[in-house]
């Protein structure tokens, strides 16, 4: 079973917050009140980051279409292949759900 290493009764009450948005549109009205912009920007350009590290794009291509660093494309790419596999499953049912790209 998985054991996260950031678990406490704070995280587990924002996942279980998480879990309950039922919208594209609820999901931006808790990410805005709970993150500030540029953490929510942070946090979607990583999730682009994954999503074209798995298509095998270069990190040059990645660092130009996303203005990402190197070090954020290479802790994701690290997350990617040695993380607790959250980018793979959550990618992988958007994928099933046609909500990117084959």
């Amino acid at each position: 079973m998985f054991e996260p290493k950031l678990k406490s009764e704070q995280t587990d009450l924002l996942m279980k917050a998480v879990l309950r948005l039922t919208s594209v549109e609820d999901a931006y009205r808790f990410f805005e009140d709970i993150c500030t912009i540029a953490e929510v920007k942070s946090m979607a350009q990583r999730l682009e980051v994954a999503v074209l590290l798995r298509d095998h794009v270069t990190y040059q291509e990645i660092a130009r279409q996303t203005g990402a660093s190197s070090a954020t494309i290479s802790r994701v790419n690290r997350a990617l292949t040695y993380g607790a596999d959250g980018y793979n499953r959550v990618l992988d049912a958007m994928q099933e759900q046609g909500e990117l790209p084959e």
